[in-house]
């Protein structure tokens, strides 16, 4: 039996919660939040629990991918075991792993990431170069096999172990409803998509899918750093970013990882998107563009983030989404120097009534303007 009590279950779903209240599946299950929670307890207790129907919807920008959202309740499942075991695993990753870890987010990635660059140039004194790589459809690619083993080797419970495995093997394009225009599915190649995934792969959106594709990537993090000595690393997911001053040494990197992934892993890294430059030409990683002393926004975000927000107040769309949306690319612009950047999304939202602060930071409501 799962070692678990009505407490766990209920915190479990608080964190579930707070980025997923307004969705429609969140408000049925609130309805009649008590009783659905302990029917839940009991089925996690008696070992009865079935995973629910999945949804998959499908975005177009930077690049049209699938993403998969699971079942509110199922959720609530993926955040219980994912803090019943979290500590284990997190305490043995690297320092610089990053993503779907507590105060780990990607501001801090790309904090680390300049503070290093600092350090092993004596704040820019010394030249420095970067290696960027990238894992070829990562999640898609995942062996659920291999990663089952490597959850295992901190899950000793055998409950636990079962859970975990129920979420790992569950395929989520058997039971699917698939929000977008179904035609959009043509378009994307079969070797980035889980409907043709034959049994691999992760489903992009779910928690616990993060979470374990930190753990699979966890491995190589502890060859870089103990096998082939790196000191300047930073990871989140599969965005992978090395500093060394030494180029040549950066280039021969490349193949012995490359080796061990495909080998250990069955994965590789994408041959397109590996690249050696000097820190002065500014590496991109998670939306930013980060140069000697200053980090910016990628342009195809600005537009995006310009895109979106036109459509949205030319389609009338409720005034606090509006809101929401800007003020959310406002908090990663505030991230960067970006002056010309807000100047440009106050400029457009202000046609439509918006104003702001003095620093262009957040978006406020004119008086009277509902």
């Amino acid at each position: 039996m799962l070692d678990f009590t009505v407490f766990n279950l209920f915190q479990s779903y608080y964190d579930c919660r707070k980025t997923k209240r307004n969705t429609w599946n969140a408000r049925i299950f609130e309805e009649r939040l008590e009783k659905n929670l302990m029917n839940l307890y009991y089925d996690l207790k008696e070992e009865t629990y079935v995973i629910g129907r999945s949804i998959c919807f499908l975005v177009e920008k930077p690049k049209i991918r699938e993403i998969w959202a699971a079942n509110f309740r199922d959720r609530i499942v993926h955040h219980l075991l994912y803090n019943k075991i979290r500590d284990r695993f997190h305490n043995s990753f690297i320092y610089d792993s990053y993503a779907c870890i507590p105060k780990k987010g990607t501001h801090r990635a790309v904090d680390r990431a300049e503070q290093l660059c600092r350090s092993m140039t004596k704040d820019y004194s010394e030249k420095g170069y970067f290696l960027k790589l990238d894992v070829a459809n990562y999640f898609v690619s995942i062996r659920k096999d291999i990663l089952s083993r490597l959850i295992a080797n901190k899950v000793s419970e055998p409950e636990w172990m079962a859970l975990a495995n129920q979420i790992l093997f569950h395929d989520p394009t058997v039971n699917v409803y698939v929000k977008s225009d179904p035609k959009l599915l043509e378009l994307i190649p079969p070797h980035k998509s889980l409907f043709a995934a034959k049994g691999h792969g992760l489903p992009i959106g779910n928690l616990s899918s993060q979470f374990f594709a930190n753990i699979y990537l966890n491995e190589l993090d502890q060859f870089a750093k103990h096998q082939l000595g790196i000191k300047y690393m930073v990871r989140y997911v599969d965005d992978i970013v090395i500093f060394d001053k030494d180029p040549q040494k950066l280039y021969s990197y490349i193949k012995p990882m490359d080796d061990f992934i495909r080998e250990n892993l069955h994965i590789h890294f994408h041959p397109n998107k590996v690249e050696i430059n000097s820190l002065d030409k500014g590496f991109k990683m998670l939306g930013f563009v980060v140069r000697p002393r200053a980090r910016y926004i990628r342009q195809e975000t600005v537009r995006r983030a310009k895109n979106k927000l036109l459509q949205m107040s030319e389609k009338q769309e409720p005034k606090k989404d509006i809101r929401a949306v800007a003020n959310s690319y406002l908090g990663i612009f505030r991230q960067a120097k970006t002056w010309a950047e807000r100047e440009k999304i106050a400029i457009l939202l202000s046609r439509f009534g918006w104003w702001f602060t003095p620093k262009l930071d957040k978006v406020i409501l004119r008086k009277g303007y509902a």
